[in-house]
């Protein structure tokens, strides 16, 4: 083999790794949990996430089908919890036909959640409701 080829064939492989360990870095701190979570009082949230609060202490009823299932936390922005530990419920969206991107995802026991966080941009960002 000329040497020349050898050493592109060497710099074109040590270009790939170092892109494959960029991506695997990348990849895994978008996996891990922000340090600091935001706060938001819950007097400062929207008038329709402090109802669901209230639903949610009352065990309902919810306005959605899938108020109450499972928050899998695919993203990694939540501290990290056994499955099941979260769930999701909607907060209505004023002038929205859909679900819209407003949740409350509340940690522990259904009824007597331990913590709840707010997000209103579909999971993008969370903060965590102060009480």
């Amino acid at each position: 083999m000329p040497v020349a080829l050898a050493r592109a064939l060497a710099y074109a492989t040590l270009v790939a790794l170092v892109f494959a360990l960029a991506a695997r870095s990348a990849s895994i701190a978008a996996r891990e949990p922000r340090d600091r979570i935001d706060e938001i009082d819950v007097s400062a949230l929207p008038a329709e996430a402090r109802e669901v609060l209230v639903r949610i202490r009352a065990g309902g009823p919810f306005r959605y089908e899938r108020d109450g299932v499972t928050f899998g936390n695919r993203e990694h922005a939540l501290p990290p919890r056994r499955r099941g530990y979260y769930h999701e419920y909607t907060v209505a969206t004023p002038g929205e036909r859909t679900r819209g991107g407003r949740r409350l995802v509340c940690g522990g026991p259904r009824k007597t959640p331990e913590v709840c966080y707010y997000t209103d941009d579909h999971y993008a960002t969370f903060r965590r409701i102060r009480e």
